[in-house]
C-alpha cells in the first residue's frame, strides 16, 4: 500500500509539472504572474506538499520564481538570460563534441544515427515533449563519449537550470526538423572524427539556437522579428 502512494505522489507530482510548464510555455501563464496552489490542490485532488515539491524542481529549471510570502510566480525570461546560456553552453558542448569525435564508436555512431531517425519522425508528427526528451538521448550519447566527467556534470547541470530555454527553442515553429537536419552535419564530423568541425558545428549551432529563441520571444511581445531568421534552414540543434 505505501508503494502505491508513493507511486501515486510521484505521478501526480509529474502531472502537475506538465501541467505549468505547458501553461508557461503556451503563455497561458504570463511572467510575474503567481501561481496558485490551491488551485491546483483542488484540480488535483491532492494535499499542498506534492505541489510545493513541483514548485522547488520548477523553481531549478527556471519557469518559476518562489518569492517569500507571496508563493510561486512565473520568471520572467531575459535577453541577457538567453545570451549567456547559449555562450557558455556553446563553449562546454563545443569542447565535449570535439572530445567525442575521437571517441565514438561505430556501434555508438549507429545508435546516435538511429535516434535522429526517431527524432525525425516525432519533428514530423510535432511532438515537442517526445522531442525534447529523445533529443537529450542523442546529447547524451556524445557528451558521455567525451569521457570528461566534470566537463559532463557541468554541462548537465546547465542544462537542468535552463531546461525552460531549450524546451522553448525547440517548439519555435520549424525548430524541430532543423535539429534533426544539424544532427545529420554533426554525425558526418563525427564519422570522420574531426573533432574540430564537430565543435565548430556545435558552437554555430548553439549560437544561433540563442538567436531564434530571442526571435521567438520578440514575436511574442508583439515586437518586430527578423522572419528570414526563422525559415531559413540554418544550423540550429
Amino acid at each position: 500500500m505505501k508503494t502505491k502512494q508513493i507511486e501515486r505522489h510521484q505521478t501526480l507530482r509529474e502531472k502537475i509539472l506538465e501541467t505549468i510548464r505547458e501553461a508557461i510555455l503556451k503563455g497561458d501563464l504570463k511572467p510575474g504572474e503567481k501561481v496558485a496552489e490551491p488551485e491546483l490542490a483542488e484540480q488535483f485532488g491532492i494535499s499542498r506538499t506534492p505541489i510545493r515539491e513541483a514548485f522547488r524542481q520548477l523553481e531549478s529549471e527556471g519557469y518559476l520564481t518562489v518569492v517569500p510570502r507571496k508563493g510561486a510566480v512565473v520568471a520572467a525570461l531575459s535577453e541577457r538570460d538567453v545570451q549567456e546560456f547559449y555562450e557558455v553552453k556553446s563553449i562546454l558542448e563545443g569542447y565535449a563534441a570535439e572530445l567525442a569525435a575521437k571517441n565514438l564508436s561505430d556501434k555508438e555512431l549507429a545508435k546516435l544515427e538511429t535516434i535522429n531517425n526517431r527524432l525525425k519522425q516525432l519533428a514530423n508528427d510535432g511532438d515537442v515533449k517526445s522531442f525534447y526528451k529523445t533529443h537529450n538521448e542523442f546529447h547524451e550519447m556524445f557528451l558521455k563519449a567525451a569521457d570528461n566527467s566534470k566537463l559532463y556534470e557541468l554541462i548537465k547541470q546547465l542544462g537542468m537550470k535552463f531546461s525552460r530555454m531549450r524546451m522553448a527553442s525547440l517548439s519555435v515553429d520549424g525548430r524541430m526538423a532543423i535539429s534533426v537536419s544539424e544532427h545529420d552535419k554533426l554525425l558526418d564530423a563525427f564519422r570522420n572524427h574531426d573533432g574540430k568541425t564537430a565543435e565548430a558545428l556545435v558552437k554555430k549551432t548553439a549560437a544561433i539556437g540563442g538567436h531564434v529563441l530571442l526571435e521567438s520571444m520578440a514575436h511574442s511581445q508583439g515586437q518586430p522579428t527578423s522572419q528570414a531568421l526563422l525559415s531559413k534552414n540554418m544550423d540550429v540543434y
